[in-house]
């Protein structure tokens, strides 16, 4: 029995090293980059000066309103409204 609990702590322990080694990889991957006008009504991140900032807009597809997304994903997103853009307009 006694073998068996420190058994089960080395590889507990083993399994928290290599999660700690392989999160600074994850989340270099996980770049965001603002994207304008793809935002839902409410949802947004924030903007460009025209309200306080997360979840304050009025609209949907606001232009001046940015969602974070994935890096590089920003300009193929589609929209009743047109492309996500990089700049607010």
């Amino acid at each position: 029995m006694k073998n068996s609990i420190v058994t089960l702590a080395l590889a507990g322990s083993i399994a928290s090293a290599l999660a700690t080694i392989a999160a600074p990889a994850a989340s270099a991957a996980d770049s965001k980059e603002k994207c304008y006008g793809v935002a839902l009504k409410g949802q947004n991140d924030c903007a460009a000066g025209k309200h306080d900032c997360a979840g304050k807009s009025t609209v949907s597809y606001d232009k001046m309103s940015f969602k974070l997304v994935p890096a590089g994903t920003c300009t193929s997103m589609k929209t009743p409204k047109g492309h996500g853009m990089l700049t607010p307009a």
